[in-house]
């Protein structure tokens, strides 16, 4: 279902101050969404301040310049917050997923909404625009951004290309389309710089991201007569390599690199018996429904959730539901 632009452009002219959110852990569609949001509401004169819920990893500041993004707090308090006339969630629908933003947005005494790609969805009390068959929260930016008829500064337009070609893989998912390279193009011709964002992202690692890469791959375990790819990261992993948590994004896709993988997983321990789970689907398998039955979410071919209990308990329900859901 395409997003109803006009009922939200009458939420953004009706309104003049607004508070901007996102998801914990923040990848770049979510901070690149939210950025591009704030210059698209700033150019028509709005009052816009950033919070999360956590700050924004060091792999990824480069994305903020100005360090503008806001934590929650830490920078700022729930109660600076309800002065606001509009509090917007960009990038989710989830509860879990706002972690302290979660309580900020309970207590909230304005209009709430939300902007998000995502097919699973809490009830946040919020106003929802939604459009699931948009490849990343900032494709949806800028759409909007075309509805209002604001025009493309570099400003806005370098972190919405940051998320865009995140959130596709650096457009190698099968999400981009022919719609993604139009977007795209329009970003660079307002000035994003591709080979730039891409060096920003690629070839800045530390040398802890890099060992925790090569512990990923030794420890990936194929099922499935080889459909399915596993792999791992324990709190030890860290502790030995130098890397911090914010080093596991997009790490699950290096078990694409063996042929014949349709499925993959990765399950990193955040806590001594609690683990993140991320999926990914080359095939019928429908993530946002395996997500779903962890308490989580996301899209069909990519999506995210949690789970409790010993390595290898856990391990064994997660590879179980997912070889049940393939054979099926």
């Amino acid at each position: 279902m395409a997003v109803d632009w006009p009922a939200l452009a009458d939420v953004i002219n009706s309104n003049q101050s607004f508070v901007l959110t996102s998801h914990i852990r923040p990848d770049c569609d979510a901070l690149g969404s939210e950025l591009g949001m704030a210059g698209v509401l700033e150019a028509l004169g709005k009052d816009v301040i950033i919070v999360n819920g956590q700050r924004t990893p060091p792999n990824l500041a480069f994305i903020d310049p100005t360090e503008r993004i806001k934590v929650l707090n830490e920078d700022i308090s729930i109660t600076e917050l309800s002065s606001r006339d509009v509090f917007m969630v960009l990038d989710t629908s989830a509860w879990a997923q706002l972690g302290p933003m979660g309580d900020a947005l309970r207590e909230f005494p304005g209009r709430k909404i939300v902007l998000d790609h995502h097919q699973s969805e809490d009830d946040l009390g919020t106003e929802f625009f939604k459009d699931t068959s948009a490849e990343a929260a900032g494709k949806l930016v800028f759409q909007f951004a075309e509805h209002l008829g604001v025009e493309l500064t570099e400003s806005i337009a370098r972190p919405l290309f940051a998320a865009l070609s995140t959130d596709t893989g650096w457009f190698r998912f099968p999400s981009a389309s022919s719609s993604t390279y139009n977007c795209a193009a329009a970003l660079v011709a307002a000035g994003a710089s591709p080979s730039e964002i891409y060096a920003e992202l690629y070839e800045r690692n530390t040398l802890g991201r890099v060992k925790l890469r090569g512990e990923v791959l030794s420890k990936i375990e194929i099922s499935n007569e080889g459909r399915v790819a596993f792999t791992h990261i324990r709190i030890s992993d860290f502790e030995k390599t130098g890397a911090m948590p914010s080093d596991t994004e997009d790490l699950v896709n290096l078990c694409f690199t063996i042929s014949g993988t349709e499925v993959a997983v990765i399950m990193v321990e955040q806590n001594p018996n609690v683990y993140k789970l991320s999926f990914r689907s080359r095939c019928e398998l429908d993530c946002s429904e395996i997500a779903g039955h962890f308490g989580g979410g996301g899209h069909k071919a990519a999506a995210g959730a949690g789970i409790d209990g010993s390595f290898d308990e856990a391990k064994s329900t997660v590879l179980d539901a997912v070889c049940q859901r393939l054979h099926n």
